[in-house]
């Protein structure tokens, strides 16, 4: 119906840093494989406690690097006002239409941050909307196949995990280029007022989650997505060898 697809992927976070805590490892386990991905935040987390407008869009060209994606950008939704209206919704949807992906991520709804909850319900508003040709934009409609939701705060019985033992490292890599944000030997250059994610404990605690998913696929490091729909298996046979053994049930 609306052709090829010219992107692999398209992960949509909420502010700059969020697809790199939530899915870093799978991000950079698609480019390594030779997949286009593109990484784009709804805001650029102006409203943030630590670091300007410009600190954070320079760290997610940094980390963007790191994780090797094709494309990242960063939409102007004004910080902590992330809903999905029509304006809004068209700004997902000429980015959609502009990549035009083979599959779309976000983060899952049930979330802690008010804009990581309302991007997810945006992004999956416009994914629909998109492949609307009467929703003009000057561009071609294009409706991605799938849209995989990844995990916030709190955790949820997962669709499927990604083994990311190959590129946690790449991942942590990412994450550590948020000079503002995360425990590091830059952090005190970007000022002494703490968040929840400024904590050391913090970083202990992205790779504890890697692990306890890692764990349940037999794996050393996992992330976790969700799907809404059921997953189509041609042969069950396929999926599963001596690695089955040692998951936890």
């Amino acid at each position: 119906m609306f052709g090829e697809p010219d992107y692999d992927a398209i992960a949509f976070g909420a502010h700059p840093d969020d697809v790199e805590i939530s899915m870093g490892g799978t991000v950079a386990k698609m480019t390594d494989a030779g997949n286009k991905v593109a990484v784009i935040t709804a805001t650029e987390a102006e409203l943030g406690t630590r670091g300007t407008r410009q600190d954070r869009a320079q760290e997610f060209a940094r980390a963007a690097a790191i994780l090797k994606v094709s494309a990242f950008k960063m939409l102007n939704i004004p910080d902590g006002q992330v809903r999905s209206t029509r304006e809004n919704q068209l700004k997902i949807i000429t980015e959609i239409r502009t990549y035009r992906p083979r599959i779309i991520f976000v983060h899952h709804r049930e979330a802690r941050h008010p804009d990581h909850h309302h991007t997810s319900l945006l992004v999956q508003d416009a994914v629909f909307l998109a492949g609307l040709p009467r929703i003009e934009t000057g561009q071609a409609p294009w409706r991605p196949y799938k849209t995989i939701y990844y995990a916030n705060r709190y955790e949820f019985q997962p669709s499927f995990v990604v083994d990311i033992s190959a590129t946690f490292k790449a991942k942590m890599e990412a994450v550590g280029a948020y000079y503002s944000q995360f425990s590091g030997p830059k952090m005190a250059e970007y000022g002494t007022q703490q968040t929840a994610i400024s904590h050391p404990a913090f970083l202990d605690h992205i790779e504890i989650r890697s692990r306890q998913y890692g764990i349940y696929i037999g794996s050393t490091y996992g992330e976790p997505f969700f799907v809404r729909e059921n997953l189509a298996i041609e042969n069950p046979v396929d999926l599963f060898d001596e690695k089955s053994w040692y998951t936890v049930p």
